[in-house]
């Protein structure tokens, strides 16, 4: 009884973290729009619509930093493949020991309507659970991101309006408000500053509904990998919370031929990548 109230006591924790980690490496390429023509939908659906090759593989670091300054670093193994309306991902914890094991698998959907299908296996109950419901705008790992934040959201759930063009670090920027059409999410509004020459977006804030400050994102190494625009760092900074969380990428490959039968649910249930 004791190890399953603590299994589901890590079931409610990871659910909130669990994201299609792949979708924050922003890969995109050059687009050559006019850009007298350009809306901020325009601008949007470039930044959304991100090729990144048939299918991703990579080792990434999660660290959380509390007011004190005080740090916790996570270690992640993450694998995603595309299909026709579809990306499937798979990924499981490699450190720390509280955290080894944990794995999740998730079916991502284009239709903005129709919910993900996600299965979370912990270790301690060596059982694969499903997972229902919208957890959008949950925060996850004890983190910053929420799934929304990490790629999980539809351009047409908002609708945007180019505020201008404004640099940013030496990168020239368009400026994009997004006020999204429920007025029951959780931000008011998000501002976001997308780089002109990779559409990856450098800098983003974040509103509560009340439309205070509640955080903003930095992205502050982006670099080609296999001719794909890659982040491999960023940072979200919490102000309400004094919170802050940074991901880093160690290691990211594209198009390495991951076979479909990876992502199934009989491998959360090896606990393991064979």
């Amino acid at each position: 009884m004791k190890n399953e109230n603590k299994a589901k006591t890590w079931h409610w924790y990871y659910l909130r973290m669990m994201t299609v980690i792949f979708s924050i490496f922003l890969a995109v390429p050059v687009v050559n729009v006019p850009a007298e023509s350009l809306t901020g939908r325009d601008i949007m659906v470039k930044a959304d619509e991100r090729p990144d090759g048939e299918d991703r593989k990579s080792v990434s670091r999660m660290i959380l930093v509390n007011k004190r300054g005080r740090t916790r670093e996570r270690v992640m193994l993450t694998f995603a493949k595309d299909y026709e309306g579809l990306t499937r991902s798979l990924f499981f914890f490699k450190k720390p020991a509280d955290v080894k094991g944990v794995g999740f698998l998730s079916f991502n959907y284009d239709e903005p309507e129709r919910d993900d299908d996600r299965w979370l296996f912990l270790p301690a109950l060596k059982k694969v659970r499903r997972i229902s419901g919208s957890s959008k705008n949950d925060y996850f790992m004890g983190s910053d991101f929420t799934y929304d934040d990490m790629g999980g959201r539809s351009v047409d759930e908002d609708t945007h309006r180019l505020l201008g063009e404004e640099p940013l670090d030496g990168s020239a920027c368009w400026k994009v408000e997004s006020v999204p059409r429920d007025k029951g999410y959780m931000y008011s509004k998000v501002n976001r500053w997308i780089a002109k020459d990779s559409a990856v977006v450098l800098k983003a804030e974040f509103f509560d509904r009340q439309g205070k400050p509640l955080k903003t994102l930095r992205i502050t190494d982006v670099n080609q990998v296999g001719g794909f625009w890659t982040v491999f760092r960023m940072e979200m900074e919490n102000y309400q919370e004094k919170h802050k969380t940074i991901i880093e990428i160690d290691e990211m490959k594209y198009d390495s031929g991951l076979k479909d039968r990876l992502f199934k649910v009989s491998t959360l249930e090896r606990g393991r990548i064979k």
